[in-house]
């Protein structure tokens, strides 16, 4: 499968590093309904330019030609009301194929920007809905992506996460209303140094990674080079990563397909419930968010049978910012969850939690 470029865009598999973050960001692309990926840590670490690259990764789709919403020509829970009453009526949809949206959303951005405006004058004097798409219309079937989370006013955090929970966004002025589909992998990134989210709202992102600067010289010095390498020639550098780029787009449009056929056995949903007790998480989240997470990884791996080893590699995602902590504590760093896990599970507990990641990675 080729891929198309049309943006000049690092390529994904020459990133070095932030594995964590790269495996929930494919996590969350196999299965949209994991819930998106939450990225804090330092600046300058790659966050940016991780979810540009994972865009860039995906291979095109197909949406209605002349469509505002990317409306689906087969799926109707991914129409406009105005695509499934041309399909209802039997008209033959015209196809475009279409790069997947990447969409990013300023940190002044106001609710009309976000969720689009009706002309209320328009509406009344014609008769017609005259409705001007915003952020979340473009975003639909594609990745929405919003830096400094954190400095975000919650009044819109709470429409993101409204929209990317129910999959469409309603907007409603003057007895009016219109309603399109908005499904979209939410990413939120932002520097705990600036402020933390609400926890009822880091709650609603389905995994959180924590990304660090890297202190290797010898890596800090392969960053550097293979970005002055971009740099110097964007196309040149793209067509040597072209190959893994191929495959990684292939398996992870392979990993889409197989993902309704992985099974999770009652066993290993136990102790994933188990993991969640012993920690107090709230809710239920956690626990369906960690078995839609496993059954990802291990169609992205190419198994149909969940294994202990998939939990392991992302229970700490899924559970790190569902933890309650301490005022005086620091951010967890997932190290309670992996004991946790390690205790129900019966595994001896690490000495260092990256390294226990690398050998289940391994």
């Amino acid at each position: 499968m080729s891929l198309k470029r049309q943006r000049r865009v690092f390529p994904f598999t020459a990133i070095v590093g932030q594995e964590e973050m790269k495996l929930a960001l494919l996590l969350n692309v196999i299965d949209p309904r994991i819930g998106g990926v939450m990225i804090m840590g330092d600046r300058g670490t790659g966050k940016s330019t991780t979810i540009r690259a994972l865009a860039d990764l995906l291979p095109e789709i197909d949406v209605v030609a002349g469509d505002p919403y990317n409306s689906s020509p087969t799926d109707p829970d991914l129409q406009s009301a105005e695509v499934r009453q041309r399909a209802e009526s039997g008209e033959t949809l015209p196809i475009e194929p279409r790069q997947v949206p990447m969409v990013d959303l300023p940190l002044g951005a106001t609710e009309d920007r976000l969720c689009g405006t009706i002309d209320i004058e328009k509406a009344l004097s014609e008769g017609v809905r005259a409705f001007e798409p915003g952020l979340l219309a473009k975003a639909n079937r594609g990745l929405l992506y919003v830096d400094e989370v954190n400095l975000l006013d919650d009044h819109l955090v709470d429409v993101l996460l409204d929209s990317a929970a129910s999959g469409w966004n309603t907007v409603e002025r003057e007895g009016i209303s219109v309603r399109h589909p908005a499904r979209f992998v939410l990413i939120g990134s932002g520097n705990p140094e600036e402020g933390e989210l609400r926890p009822q709202l880091l709650d609603r992102f389905g995994m959180s990674v924590e990304v660090r600067t890297v202190r290797d010289a010898e890596l800090r010095v392969q960053v550097v080079d293979q970005r002055t390498s971009f740099d110097a020639d964007p196309e040149g550098f793209n067509s040597t990563h072209l190959a893994s780029q191929d495959a990684l787009q292939e398996r992870a449009v392979q990993a889409q397909h197989l993902l309704p056929s992985v099974q999770i056995d009652d066993d290993l949903r136990l102790r994933i419930s188990s993991v969640c007790g012993e920690l107090d998480v709230d809710g239920l989240r956690g626990d369906i968010v960690i078995n839609r997470a496993s059954r990802a990884l291990a169609a992205f791996e190419g198994r149909s049978e969940v294994s202990d080893d998939d939990v392991a590699r992302v229970v700490a995602c899924c559970l790190r910012h569902r933890l309650r902590k301490d005022p005086l504590e620091q951010i967890d760093s997932g190290d309670r969850v992996i004991k946790m896990f390690c205790k129900v599970f019966e595994r001896g507990e690490p000495s260092d939690r990256s390294a226990f990641q690398l050998a289940l990675a391994g």
